[in-house]
């Protein structure tokens, strides 16, 4: 009898009651959990011309890079009323990991349950407020058409000086001089423009620049940041973008308007009558060879094709390397994928640094979307 109770414990012990198998199944659900890695941007995304915005984000001194970046997000997404992003573009200072920019942006929108927008992260050398660490532009398509009639890009219009500390607020004169004939050689006015970055070489003075653009572009979102903590030069550059005020008949127009300085390399205004614009995010160069320089165009021609555009149309094109002998390789390098009898419109300027620590410039684009 001691026996069989016995053998009647062992087996109760062997066979698993509901506790045990609550308990066991707990246990391996828990061993089999894996947090998710955060998604990539895509390299390119389309909109539609006609109902694209702009919004730049509050500068905040609060916290770290993280910190910054999340309440940036927040403060775009509460002025956004109902837009979805379709690009952003990042610019940091200070000296936090650039690659938590993505992952924040991933984070935020995966949250959401909103698309990921597109996204360039370049670092500067300074932003308009102590404490500040970044500023980001967003790029958003509404419900209804807020531009019509096109959209006109302006290519970043330029004053410098060969000594590196000459005051900036008279060569940002000088440079909105240059953007005020632009503004009007593509038939717009300064009520049209819709977004405006201007590049600064120091931040001294900086109070007088803004005024003086806020004053003539009144309801544009400006950004205004120091491309390098130590640049070579002084320099002021202003790019804009603003709505056409006649109909733009065709997909893309490239134009220099007389009395504007004229380059090979770029065209003074590209004016976009497409239905549908496709707008990429960075693609970054390995390396300071020519054939690093075409790998990185290449990836921009194949992201580009992805989403039915073509490198040839190209409207606008902003590059961004380290050094002035990287921006000189891609001029070099750029025309075997852009239409060289068609240059977009264009800012190209030396920067602080980007995500990778082997980067020697990126590129990023909005060319004419056929489908």
């Amino acid at each position: 009898m001691r026996i069989f109770g016995v053998l009647a414990l062992c087996a109760l012990a062997a066979f698993p009651g509901p506790f045990d198998r609550r308990k066991k199944k707990s246990d391996e659900e828990a061993s089999t959990q894996v947090l998710q890695l955060p998604k990539d941007p895509p390299s390119a995304v389309t909109a539609e011309t006609a109902r694209i915005s702009f919004s730049v984000s509050p500068l905040s001194a609060r916290g770290l890079l993280s910190q910054q970046v999340r309440d940036a997000l927040k403060a775009l997404h509460q002025n956004a009323r109902g837009a979805t992003f379709v690009k952003l573009r990042a610019f940091v200072a200070g000296s936090g990991d650039m690659r938590r920019v993505q992952a924040i942006v991933s984070e935020t929108f995966t949250d959401r349950h909103a698309p990921l927008p597109a996204l360039s992260v370049v670092q500067v050398g300074g932003l308009p407020l102590e404490g500040a660490q970044v500023v980001l532009e967003a790029t958003l398509v509404g419900k209804k058409d807020i531009n019509p009639d096109g959209l006109v890009f302006i290519a970043g219009q330029q004053a410098a000086s060969p000594k590196p500390l000459e005051p900036v607020a008279p060569l940002a004169e000088k440079a909105l001089e240059g953007l005020r004939a632009a503004v009007r050689g593509a038939g717009s006015q300064p009520e049209d423009v819709l977004r405006g970055t201007c590049f600064l070489s120091s931040l001294d003075g900086f109070g007088k620049v803004r005024d003086r653009v806020e004053s003539e572009y009144r309801g544009a979102a400006w950004n205004f940041v120091q491309t390098q903590r130590a640049p070579f030069n002084s320099v002021v550059e202003c790019e804009a973008v603003a709505r056409s005020r006649v109909k733009i008949e065709k997909p893309l127009e490239l134009l220099n308007p007389d009395g504007m300085p004229k380059s090979p390399y770029y065209s003074q205004i590209a004016r976009v009558g497409a239905p549908r614009v496709a707008i990429t995010g960075t693609q970054v160069a390995f390396g300071m060879q020519d054939t690093d320089a075409r790998l990185a165009f290449g990836r921009l021609e194949k992201e580009l094709a992805a989403v039915g555009a073509s490198i040839k149309d190209v409207a606008w094109s902003s590059i961004y390397p380290l050094s002035t002998s990287i921006a000189d390789e891609v001029r070099k390098v750029r025309f075997e994928f852009y239409d060289a009898a068609r240059p977009p419109a264009s800012t190209l300027l030396p920067f602080e640094g980007l995500p990778s620590m082997d980067a020697s410039f990126a590129v990023d684009a909005i060319a004419v979307a056929n489908r």
